[in-house]
């Protein structure tokens, strides 16, 4: 009976080793500086990460991670996720963290270790321009379609207002904001970042706005459970306040509000 018991253990430990691919968290930090680079989970998301015209990747998040690889003696390698699957792709070792004006939640605390927050974050209400005046309150948008990103904060203040009756959930908020534009959707709702830095005149998107803010939240960087990187990275965070590389990056990307 102790051979099955121990046959049955070891092929438990092997199974979970599959499963995560062998991933220790334990060891991220070592492992990341062994490698030489830290590989970054993200999506396109003006001002946080974007392209400029020549095609470099740019933003807070962007320049903010280069920082912090600096200091870590690595390079950073930036990988477009699905962000509906990014604890997901975290957990498999896929990617070291998601870096990309994430929102602490809940469920992501659950399914990771979550640095401090280091952003100020709304969810907002973006609409054509012609219709902000007619919405006073959360009723006013009652009927209306909605989109959202899947799997993001945006999708969770449209489901927790009861706004998902008739809800279209899409790949990334730029695709939200194409939806109103397009005029498929009423309205959608992502980050005040990128709302504000996207929308308006002088914007692809002169003709929305935002028109009500339903959530307060913060940003912050996502590693594996247990992951030696949580807490280096914070340690880094502070230095990068303290020496103003924070402050000058928040001046840049003016839309970027720090949480510290």
């Amino acid at each position: 009976m102790k051979k099955i018991i121990a046959l049955l253990m070891a092929m438990i430990m092997a199974f979970s080793l599959c499963a995560c691919g062998g991933v220790d968290p334990a060891k991220d930090l070592e492992n990341t500086k062994d490698k030489g680079e830290l590989i970054i989970g993200y999506t396109i998301y003006e001002p946080m990460n974007y392209k400029d015209e020549d095609g470099k990747l740019i933003g807070f998040d962007t320049e903010f991670a280069e920082a912090v690889c600096e200091k870590l003696g690595v390079k950073p390698k930036f990988v477009v996720i699905d962000w509906d699957n990014k604890l997901m792709e975290l957990e498999s070792g896929n990617i070291d963290c998601i870096w990309n004006g994430m929102t602490i939640t809940d469920k992501i605390k659950a399914g990771a270790d979550v640095t401090k927050a280091y952003a100020k974050n709304k969810q907002v209400v973006v609409m054509n321009i012609e219709k902000v005046a007619d919405i006073k309150s959360v009723d006013d948008l009652k009927g209306l379609k909605f989109a959202a990103e899947a799997g993001s904060a945006g999708e969770s203040a449209v489901k927790d207002n009861k706004l998902d009756k008739d809800f279209v959930a899409v790949n990334a908020q730029t695709d939200a904001l194409l939806e109103v534009k397009s005029g498929t959707v009423d309205a959608c709702v992502i980050d005040i970042t990128m709302a504000e830095a996207m929308t308006g005149e002088g914007s692809d998107y002169e003709n929305l706005a935002i028109s009500l803010q339903l959530t307060d939240e913060e940003y912050g960087i996502a590693c594996r459970k247990g992951s030696t990187l949580t807490a280096e990275i914070n340690k880094i965070m502070d230095e990068l306040k303290a020496d103003g590389t924070l402050d000058k990056l928040a001046e840049k990307y003016k839309k970027v509000e720090l949480a510290f």
